[in-house]
């Protein structure tokens, strides 16, 4: 990590970046948390993930806008949007306010993706191919590395002043990373004119994804697992209330024991693509999951360490061989509706998992649940591993 962390351009935007994904860590569980308090659902508390996670749908229109400008103005502009959409939230006041919550989890998903999708050709105009693991995997540490403190210390903050706080201080996050990245110079090449029609742009980033066997097989692959995964999100809150029978706040402290093995899994990401290609990391993320949520189907504080700290590792894992893969093997000026479109291929999936835990869970044992989504990870992490051939690593 240190060799992509010496580029005067990386450490910028990864300056950047930090300030961004602070703010993300603080704010998403406690926006579950706020509902959950006002509204006393597991449910519904579930169902404000399901609300970020939504707009995916939109995904190759995101892509297509992404494509059609410069990266790093871009970037500065939706950081800048992302840190004005929160506002509505300094209004929330009791049950009846929880649709302003929806709301605005619901604009920050489609700001998540537009970001995600910008700050993929971003990184590819900064770093060179061999170092592209790297860089994925410095992001991917830090990212992780922040459920050691951001979800606890924005649970902590909600419970003890209230929601205003963590929205000043995800909307300063936003702001700092606006002007951060204002600082990076990086020659860009103006995108080129549009050849194709707009609704055959709309569907090149999947075209691209359907065409190519390795991004094929990562993406039927990891949409499998997310069917199931989204359940999780609102099982947490049924493991932490009916299995280990302690206040929903709790959920910050197992949050932060998974950052921990987030830490562990973001520094040995790189290695792993390394060692197994793109597509072998990205089956060992998947698999770890399935032994993990076997675990919470039993109810034992000890247990359920283990078996976050293993879900932990498994995230970076995943998340550096697909994006890792997407990079390198796609054009620079498809990257915006490639990245877009894999984004909506596996979050869709899991938005309807979401949905559907939220309502699962008040009709079927949570134990019953987490067995199930146990079962079919470890099949799809298996069906990737099979393919893992399609990426060897780097003789």
């Amino acid at each position: 990590m240190r060799t992509v962390l010496r580029r005067p351009e990386f450490r910028l935007l990864f300056a950047a970046l930090l300030a961004s994904m602070a703010a993300e860590s603080i704010l998403l569980l406690a926006l579950a948390v706020w509902v959950k308090e006002l509204t006393g659902s597991d449910g519904m508390a579930g169902a404000t993930i399901f609300a970020i996670i939504a707009p995916m749908t939109l995904a190759p229109l995101v892509g297509w806008v992404v494509d059609r400008y410069p990266r790093r103005p871009f970037f500065v502009a939706a950081n800048l949007a992302t840190a004005v959409l929160l506002s509505p939230l300094f209004a929330v006041r009791d049950r009846a306010d929880v649709r302003i919550i929806y709301v605005v989890a619901a604009l920050y998903g489609l700001s998540y993706i537009t970001l995600s999708a910008v700050l993929s050709g971003l990184i590819r105009q900064l770093v060179p191919s061999e170092l592209l693991a790297e860089a994925n995997g410095v992001l991917q540490t830090v990212r992780q590395g922040l459920r050691l403190v951001g979800p606890l210390a924005g649970a902590g903050l909600y419970a003890a002043v209230g929601g205003w706080l963590l929205v000043t201080l995800a909307m300063t996050g936003f702001l700092t990373a606006a002007a951060v990245v204002g600082l990076l110079r990086v020659a860009e090449t103006p995108p080129a004119a549009a050849e194709l029609r707009w609704p055959a742009e709309l569907g090149a980033g999947l075209r691209h994804l359907a065409g190519e066997p390795a991004l094929r097989r990562a993406l039927l692959g990891y949409g499998l697992g997310s069917l199931v995964m989204g359940f999780t999100e609102s099982l947490i809150f049924a493991y932490v209330d009916q299995g280990l029978r302690r206040d929903v706040a709790f959920v910050g402290v197992l949050v932060t024991v998974q950052g921990i093995g987030g830490l562990v899994g973001g520094l040995l990401s790189a290695t792993a693509v390394r060692r197994v290609g793109e597509v072998g990391a990205l089956a060992a993320g998947v698999t770890f999951f399935g032994p993990a949520a076997l675990a919470l189907a039993y109810p034992r504080l000890w247990l359920g360490v283990m078996a976050l700290l293993l879900a932990g590792v498994s995230l970076p894992l995943t998340m550096v061989g697909l994006n890792t893969l997407i990079q390198r093997r796609t054009p620079v000026g498809l990257l915006g509706r490639v990245a877009a479109a894999s984004e909506a291929l596996v979050s869709g999936p899991q938005a309807v998992s979401i949905g559907a835990g939220a309502l699962l869970v008040g009709a079927l044992d949570y134990r019953l649940l987490f067995a199930l989504v146990g079962v079919i990870t470890t099949a799809a992490g298996a069906y990737l591993w099979h393919g893992r051939r399609l990426t060897p690593p780097p003789p």
